[in-house]
């Protein structure tokens, strides 16, 4: 059974972001900062100037990559894929599925966090046509393999490169939907997830009703409850049985993501110095970042950064069963309502080579029977552990 990755990308930027909203992890980053893995994957055109005076408006992509490989380009051990359920090495298909943009408006202030469904149906950046979104990274990614390939390059030098490639084309994909520029890339694989929230030491989630969902292994009773590991992972990949499918998924992992940055930032997690040690420690195995990130100068941007201080929100569908050629069914997104609504979101227009409708609603079209293809409403604060039968704030 493939494995379905959703949120584990976006945890090790909420793990990046409060990791500088205290003194004392602020005061550890020099020890991130020189081992975590990067890539050269921004264009010169996007980078940011080196320590500015003020802090600039930026659009951070974040990738959850399906991949059997950890960030050097070494495969997984077979134990560590037998604990997360993912199959062997020739499952999977380097594709992200999560892609979330992050904006962080000129001068600081509250994050946007934008989600994209997987299975959105674009123009993939190079000239390889229209497909579901995801498959950005696999697209740049086998043509670089294959050259490489040829050129002798093998092992985890050819992982390495082609991987580097494969996020190229996902950023210019991103770009060229949403009108965005891209100023900075975080990657984790599949097994980043699993560690990060471990090292947190769990998170709070609620659920409406309780869950048995065999594809996933999520198994759950309804109500407060704290996860972590294997667990975590099954809660935030169910996508069976929900009634809006990726759209109820995306709407756990926003969840999820609001619930562990206040785990970090409320509950002394960054104070303490074995979490704290747990947590780099995970970041630095997890997480693949742009070579011209520098996370001192972004941890004394963020310093400010608050629990409340990031929102979610997901771009508006059309249809969530758009057949297409050689895809499957997709998820129907129209580009110019996309940038309108991510317009709105930020503040500030965002240019569309088609002319922009009069509403940035996000409902277009009807969707099939018992499917909606609007969004889900997702209140995403944070819930205690523990009994109760008050589900107010409890996703489905």
């Amino acid at each position: 059974m493939r494995w379905k990755p959703i949120a584990y990308s976006a945890l090790g930027l909420v793990s990046l972001l409060v990791l500088g909203a205290t003194g004392y992890a602020w005061t550890q980053l020099n020890r991130l900062d020189s081992g975590l893995a990067t890539a050269d994957v921004i264009a010169p055109s996007a980078q940011l100037p080196a320590s500015p005076s003020v802090v600039p408006e930026q659009n951070i992509l974040l990738a959850g990559v399906d991949s059997r490989t950890d960030v050097q380009g070494n495969p997984l051990p077979r134990d560590i894929l037998d604990q997360l359920h993912a199959g062997d090495q020739s499952d999977g298909g380097d594709t992200t599925d999560t892609m979330i943009v992050v904006h962080i408006p000129a001068g600081g202030g509250a994050a946007t966090a934008i989600s994209i469904p997987r299975d959105s149906y674009v123009d993939i950046a190079g000239g390889y046509g229209k497909h579901k979104i995801n498959s950005a990274y696999t697209y740049g990614k086998n043509a670089e393999r294959q050259r490489l390939t040829a050129q002798g390059v093998t092992g985890a030098e050819l992982e390495r490169r082609a991987d580097q490639a494969g996020a190229r084309t996902a950023i210019q994909t991103v770009e060229q939907f949403t009108g965005l520029t891209i100023n900075h890339y975080a990657a984790v694989n599949l097994v980043g997830f699993y560690s990060l929230s471990l090292a947190v030491g769990g998170v709070p989630v609620c659920l409406k009703e309780p869950v048995h969902d065999s594809y996933s292994g999520a198994d759950f009773p309804a109500g407060r409850q704290t996860l972590s590991g294997a667990q975590a992972l099954a809660f935030v990949r169910q996508r069976h049985g929900l009634p809006n499918g990726d759209l109820d998924r995306i709407a756990r992992q926003q969840a999820f993501l609001s619930s562990a940055a206040k785990v970090l930032l409320d509950t002394g997690t960054l104070a303490n110095p074995v979490k704290l040690n747990n947590l780099i420690a995970a970041v630095q195995q997890s997480v693949l970042i742009d070579q011209g990130w520098d996370l001192l100068d972004f941890a004394k941007q963020m310093r400010s950064l608050s629990s409340d201080g990031l929102t979610f929100a997901t771009i508006p569908v059309q249809s969530l069963n758009l057949q297409t050629p050689y895809d499957g069914d997709a998820v129907k997104v129209d580009q110019a309502q996309v940038r309108s609504f991510i317009g709105a979101l930020i503040g500030e227009p965002v240019t569309s080579s088609a002319s922009s409708p009069a509403s940035v609603q996000p409902y277009v079209a009807a969707a099939p029977a018992g499917r909606s293809s609007t969004p889900p409403t997702t209140d995403a604060s944070v819930v205690p552990s523990g009994g109760g039968t008050d589900l107010t704030g409890c996703v489905s």
